[in-house]
């Protein structure tokens, strides 16, 4: 066996990738890797990803070849890596585009060159109810209203669809992009909100019509969600997390379209307003009286005839809405994350249902660019008090990652971080509502939680932005499509599990740019020797995946002495 010491890769029969950290070309090795390949475990020295059928399909779907994969990995791996990594790389890829959805005149059908391939399809039980008339031409004829659920069957049985269908156009709806703000600020596209755009539109062919775009926090994925609008120009239904995102959309749609506002509508718990661009919130869809009843809002998706369906912070897609989904396949899909992590692990439902990856923006070409905030990333380790040690030791694992998240010298390190800071714009964010109310009252700073009204909340923001107050304490809520342009230090005392979804949002909050310097830091504040601090290295893979390190920091270095800037 062949050995090349001075290459970063080690390449496994199982498809598990290392990758040498302190190798000299490591970023560059990652960037690539990261296109076909997810990242596993991240520890100091060495990176493990795995090579997956759904991370071949989506760069497929983004244009990678498999020769091109084959290629990197012989350049760049240490030792010769078996036949069979290489035949399966190629035989996955090819499956992507292998079976296809189309129109043939007014009929929908599934088609293929390999007419074997066809015959294999119809003897699958799961699909003979979901299969018409066969063609003389080898297709098979498919009712429009099985096109998503035959999407989800056959990637289950290894066959990404390639859907060349088409879409309709729905009810019109012009729509302008502003040269300037209300502020008088001149407004254009970035060259990279453009590109993803396109890569989505597709010059409005066949190829393009649905699919996600993968961009961090704060690199605009609002205003690449208003410019498809406007590319388009028809009604637009717009999903999304809660009634703050809900408000936040509106706002910039106002501000950066000429839209009025008596054709902007809010559809969530306390406004119904169905208009020709409606935004809604994922909850209000999924309402229902009790677990046997019909949701009473799924409607929505038949109010008008949209043109296009935008899914902000796709992988929280919530699973009604994918049934859903699954009905409305003529209708232009678009998904905008900042990941396509998704902790129930139903990323394959996203690639059928609202579409492949499109594009994806690596987080640290946008910091170089100055679009988002440097920023670095720090684990504080505090150690566990004799007491709560003992009662760590003697509970269940459920309550171990409690007792952690709560640990009371926490606020100690708080404290200090809060001078090393002092008066730049903060965010403490947390998991567990009794410690943010003593971190709250500890250092007189607001605290929104789920407790507070939206317009409560709305009026902190406001405040924040403004500069009013410079530290605010946030649960949960706060994670997810907040506009915070100028939160500079995010201080997290506890997280949810190890949840990498969760880290990415959290700090996505601080890459906003920022004038001066443009830096931002995020502090994870964990209990040493925990579960805790296990499920903190996993919360940051996402981010070690986009390029972060993260530096550990020990509460006692912390909490030397040290020179306070006046």
């Amino acid at each position: 066996m062949n050995y090349r010491s001075d290459k970063p890769l080690m390449v496994q029969s199982d498809f598990t990738v290392l990758l040498e950290v302190n190798h000299p070309r490591f970023g560059e090795v990652r960037n690539f890797l990261s296109r076909f390949a997810d990242l596993i475990k991240s520890p100091e020295h060495l990176h493990t990803y795995r090579i997956t059928r759904l991370s071949l399909w989506n760069a497929a779907s983004a244009g990678l070849k498999a020769e091109e994969i084959v290629q990197f990995l012989q350049a760049n791996a240490k030792f010769d890596i078996p036949q069979h990594v290489f035949d399966d790389i190629r035989h996955f890829m090819n499956r992507y585009g292998l079976i296809r959805l189309e129109l043939s005149g007014t009929a929908l059908v599934l088609a293929a060159d390999d007419r074997e391939v066809m015959k294999e399809l119809q003897g699958c039980k799961s699909l003979v109810p979901l299969l018409g008339r066969a063609r003389d031409d080898g297709s098979i004829e498919i009712a429009p209203k099985h096109r998503g659920t035959i999407k989800q069957e056959l990637i289950k049985l290894g066959y990404p669809v390639q859907d060349l269908a088409g879409y309709h156009q729905g009810e019109s709806l012009p729509i302008r992009l502003r040269d300037s703000l209300t502020s008088g600020k001149p407004f254009t596209l970035r060259d990279y909100q453009l590109a993803a755009i396109n890569s989505f539109y597709r010059n409005g062919s066949v190829h393009g019509g649905s699919g996600v775009l993968v961009l961090p926090c704060g690199a605009g994925k609002t205003v690449i969600g208003i410019a498809t609008m406007a590319r388009l120009g028809s009604a637009t239904l717009i999903l999304t997390t809660n009634v703050t995102s809900v408000r936040q959309w509106k706002r910039e749609i106002l501000e950066k379209t000429d839209l009025s506002g008596d054709l902007v509508g809010e559809y969530t718990g306390t406004t119904k307003e169905v208009r020709p661009v409606t935004i809604a919130t994922y909850q209000i869809l999924t309402h229902r009286k009790n677990k046997e009843a019909e949701f009473l809002h799924m409607s929505l998706f038949n109010e008008r005839d949209w043109g296009l369906i935008i899914y902000d912070a796709v992988h929280l897609l919530p699973a009604p809405v994918f049934r859903a989904t699954a009905d409305i396949q003529a209708t232009r899909r678009l998904g905008l994350t900042a990941t396509l992590v998704r902790e129930d692990g139903r990323e394959e439902d996203v690639f059928s249902l609202v579409g492949p990856k499109r594009f994806d923006m690596p987080w640290k070409d946008l910091e170089r660019e100055g679009w988002i905030a440097k920023a670095e990333c720090v684990e504080i380790r505090v150690p566990l008090p004799a007491g709560a040690r003992e009662k760590y030791a003697a509970a269940e694992p459920k309550q171990k990652h409690r007792i952690a998240g709560e640990n009371e010298l926490k606020l100690k390190a708080v404290e200090r971080l809060l001078l090393r800071h002092r008066g730049e714009p903060t965010l403490i964010i947390g998991q567990y509502l009794d410690q943010l109310k003593r971190i709250s009252a500890t250092f007189g700073a607001p605290l929104i939680s789920g407790e507070m009204t939206h317009d409560d909340r709305e009026r902190l923001y406001a405040r924040f932005k403004q500069g009013d107050i410079d530290l605010l304490v946030v649960s949960k809520v706060a994670n997810f499509a907040v506009d915070l342009p100028d939160a500079a230090v995010a201080v997290q005392v506890s997280g949810s599990f190890g949840s990498r979804q969760e880290e990415a949002q959290r700090l996505g909050r601080i890459l906003r740019p920022k004038p001066g310097t443009n830096e931002s830091f995020f502090y994870s504040v964990v209990s040493r020797d925990t579960r805790e601090q296990d499920f903190a290295m996993k919360r940051q893979l996402f981010l070690v995946e986009q390029g972060y390190r993260y530096r550990i920091e020990d509460a006692e270095k912390l909490l030397e002495p040290e020179v306070i800037p006046s």
